[in-house]
């Protein structure tokens, strides 16, 4: 029993280190920006959830959204407890977290949807919804992460696996959090009680 606790501690720190490591050094491609943004909102886009269904974002009309790109073999992964804490929280008064799995950060992605989802359910037991394995940034980024790259500038795109993006109840992108901001800092709860507070 007190090797399976040293070997697992080991594997958790060697992760947590490794992720260190890559989000001070990794530089991940622009983000080209989507054409004519200022006109869309996030209503405009459509994801596919992670069990394949369709998942426009049309159904958080309304809604505040904190959009974030996890991934599941990450130093900053256990950030899915904070994320399921503040989805759970302010769920009743209209908020939602939505994630969008990636492997564009040194690819601490799992390869399946399957995977991801086993892995989010067993570890985490996961309620907020989730889309598939998408690219997040770069040339092959999705149209929502190129529309908040026009919206909000290069300098407040994805960096690493779990940046926020912060979207109000009328689907306008309000701002957005660093990886290192944990889901619960007292910064974004207020963003998020400040949208919440905002008309559709």
């Amino acid at each position: 029993m007190r090797k399976r606790w040293m070997f697992g501690g080991a594997a958790a720190l060697l992760i947590a280190v490794g992720g260190a490591i890559g989000y001070a050094k990794f530089t991940p491609e622009a983000t080209p920006p989507l054409a004519n943004a200022a006109k869309l909102n996030a209503y405009a886009f459509r994801l596919t959830a992670i069990d394949g269904a369709p998942l426009p974002l049309a159904r958080f009309k309304g809604k505040v959204v904190l959009l974030v790109n996890s991934a599941s073999k990450c130093g900053f992964t256990p950030q899915y407890d904070g994320l399921q804490k503040i989805h759970l929280h302010y769920q009743p008064q209209g908020f939602t977290v939505l994630a969008v799995p990636s492997g564009d950060f040194l690819g601490q992605e799992f390869g399946s949807n399957t995977e991801i989802s086993t892995f989010c359910q067993t570890k985490f037991g996961i309620k907020f919804p989730m889309a598939e394995k998408e690219h997040v940034v770069g040339p092959d980024a999705i149209p929502i992460y190129r529309w908040a790259a026009a919206i909000l500038g290069q300098d407040h795109t994805p960096k690493w696996n779990f940046h926020k993006y912060l979207i109000g109840r009328d689907g306008k992108l309000i701002t957005a959090f660093d990886t290192k901001i944990e889901p619960t800092d007292p910064a974004v709860r207020a963003a998020i009680e400040s949208a919440l507070k905002a008309k559709a």
